[in-house]
């Protein structure tokens, strides 16, 4: 088996595409596995260790930029669909998986001009505007959520999002917090941070420091915000374990008695399969505002809670902590609700289809 996984840019793209890569992986040991990538650190820093090969083409994005940022993209097209056809043809990939990102465009166009069968994974309830073009091109698609507006019925599964395999092991493990241990508030930002998160957070952190409750934090800040919320939390007197970018999201997990998070596809689909409750603030500015309507489906289920940040100072967000941090059968509810939408067997799903897309492959020939 030879398999391309094409995307990234964002923990949110890439780390459904390791969970298939290495679930493919496991259940065909024999299989080569190439990713199609960006640069970008995340991508770098996720792939590290895993012994996947990885190569990159050029390309930019068009969602959002401006009108020479998009001409400069669309200029760069014709050069990135050579270098994927260049790079298809020597590896020679029995199936081609996108898993979002302005990357994928180019390979899995290349891949169907090479009649190379194409499928990906929407990660989200708004559909991107690369899946969208994908979902033109692709033979089988793959999503998280109910999808608006949706992909075509029969070419679309609903597989759920594929979560890494340390994720699902540490799901399995996790025992209640020993009564002699204060909880622990995990906040996370997505792979790339998120300012206004992290300077709310230190200033609930603050308040609630103030009235003298017992609790522990773990932040992830990304790489702009480190040295700033490492200080706040000095200047205070809390010892938080604080870093740019968890690599061992596992062991962190495990540690977590609730969660403040904005709310990606990819981070909301971890907690669920862990049971973690979740206060999660939407990135205001999402394409589509399509945090928020992912965040709906976990409110909806009774596992999360939603904060406008527009609505949101730092008073009003350790109220929100503290009502839910110190009631325990609130958060045990909460986590068993949010438990209740994983969907822990989607990496499973998702090779089972790309197995038998393969196979039917082989049949026609």
């Amino acid at each position: 088996m030879r398999l391309i996984v094409t995307g990234g840019g964002t923990g949110g793209h890439l780390f459904p595409g390791i969970a298939v890569a290495c679930g493919m992986r496991e259940r065909v040991p024999a299989t080569e596995i190439l990713f199609i990538g960006t640069s970008r650190q995340v991508d770098r820093i996720g792939l590290q260790g895993l012994g996947f090969d990885q190569a990159t083409i050029r390309s930019a994005g068009l969602k959002g930029k401006g009108i020479l940022s998009r001409l400069r993209a669309v200029g760069l097209l014709p050069l990135a669909v050579g270098q994927a056809m260049r790079i298809l043809a020597r590896f020679r990939p029995e199936l081609v998986i996108g898993v979002g990102g302005y990357v994928t465009g180019p390979v899995l166009l290349a891949a169907k001009l090479q009649k190379i069968p194409v499928c990906i994974h929407e990660q989200n309830s708004v559909p991107g505007l690369a899946n969208r073009l994908a979902g033109r091109l692709a033979d089988r698609i793959f999503i998280s959520l109910p999808c608006t507006p949706p992909f075509p019925a029969a070419r679309t599964r609903m597989t759920g999002n594929p979560v890494r395999g340390e994720i699902l092991a540490a799901a399995a493990q996790r025992l209640p917090r020993p009564a002699d241990r204060p909880p622990t508030l995990l906040v996370l930002g997505g792979s790339q941070g998120a300012h206004r998160v992290n300077t709310l957070v230190t200033a609930a952190v603050a308040r609630m420091r103030e009235d003298g409750g017992a609790f522990r934090v773990i932040h992830q800040t990304g790489s702009r915000d480190l040295e700033e919320v490492r200080q706040a939390y000095r200047e205070m007197g809390v010892a938080a374990e604080t870093g740019d970018f968890f690599r061992d999201m596992a062991a962190i997990y495990q540690q977590a008695d609730l969660v403040v998070s904005r709310a990606g596809a990819t981070t909301l689909a971890e907690l669920a399969v862990m049971g973690l409750p979740a206060l999660l603030i939407p990135y205001p500015h999402a394409a589509d505002n399509h945090q928020e309507r992912n965040a709906r489906f976990y409110v909806e289920g009774g596992g999360a809670v939603l904060l406008r940040e527009s609505l949101l100072n730092g008073n009003i967000l350790a109220e929100e902590i503290t009502t839910l941090l110190y009631n325990n059968q609130n958060l045990q509810g909460m986590g068993a609700r949010m438990k209740a939408l994983g969907r822990p067997g989607a990496t499973e799903r998702i090779i089972d289809e790309c197995l038998e897309m393969v196979a039917a492959r082989g049949r026609r020939r």
